[in-house]
């Protein structure tokens, strides 16, 4: 009997590696991704103060139906964040005035550094080209590690020290929220057909993932959903 040989190879899509908190930015960079990589989330039980992001992380991964992988560490041991440390109070604020620049308590040392190792680990084994990640250097609150150079040294690193590296395959670190406002990243992400009403992006939302509506990222985030003109499907407490 003949075989059949088909006319044009089916092409195989590039894997990629993204990291799912389950707020916001990363939603969105998961909904960017799908559009260009077959994709894992990659979401970490860090000692976190609330346990409600990676609910709403799951959820999120479900509806994009994408297959998701929870680490479990614990930076909470080291402190040195409210994030991570319950008797550091979580920064509130009831005005309008800009979020401070200045690198805050809410900063988790070496997070996105941790976030970032594991993730290459898990590039490797799954023998994926990419890293996606949500940082941002424009609407973002003072994180040392949110920032390009960062990113470009991080990448460096992956490229030397893994096998897939020094074997000529690159990995690369895609950030597509980078330069872009808070309002910019709500636009992409409703286009790309975001569920935001999933997401939780509060410091200290409760067990439900309502959020308090005065820490700096719930600040950030309704600013973005008024600067793009988009109705905010934030719960709130």
């Amino acid at each position: 009997m003949q075989s059949v040989t088909p006319d044009l190879a089916v092409a195989v899509r590039p894997r990629a590696i993204v990291l799912l908190s389950g707020g916001l930015d990363s939603a969105t960079c998961l909904a960017w991704a799908c559009q260009r990589y077959t994709v894992e989330a990659l979401s970490f039980r860090y000692g976190q103060r609330h346990h409600s992001e990676l609910a709403a992380a799951s959820e999120i991964a479900r509806s994009m139906q994408v297959p998701q992988r929870v680490i479990d560490i614990d930076l909470g041991q080291l402190g040195g964040s409210a994030l991570t440390d319950t008797s550091l109070a979580v920064p509130e604020a009831d005005t309008d005035e800009p979020v401070n620049s200045d690198i805050p308590i809410t900063y988790v040392p070496a997070r996105n550094t941790v976030f970032l190792a594991y993730a290459l680990a898990a590039a490797e084994v799954n023998e994926a080209s990419a890293i996606v990640i949500g940082v941002n250097a424009v609407d973002y609150s003072g994180y040392p590690d949110c920032r390009p150079e960062f990113i470009r040294a991080f990448e460096t690193l992956a490229n030397l020290a893994t096998r897939a590296g020094v074997s000529g395959q690159h990995l690369s670190i895609q950030t597509p929220l980078l330069t872009c406002s808070k309002a910019e990243i709500i636009r992409l992400g409703t286009a790309l057909g975001v569920d935001y009403s999933l997401t939780v992006s509060c410091y200290q939302a409760d067990l439900m993932g309502r959020a308090c509506g005065r820490c700096d990222s719930c600040r950030l985030r309704a600013q973005g959903f008024k600067q793009a003109g988009l109705p905010d499907p934030t719960r709130y407490q």
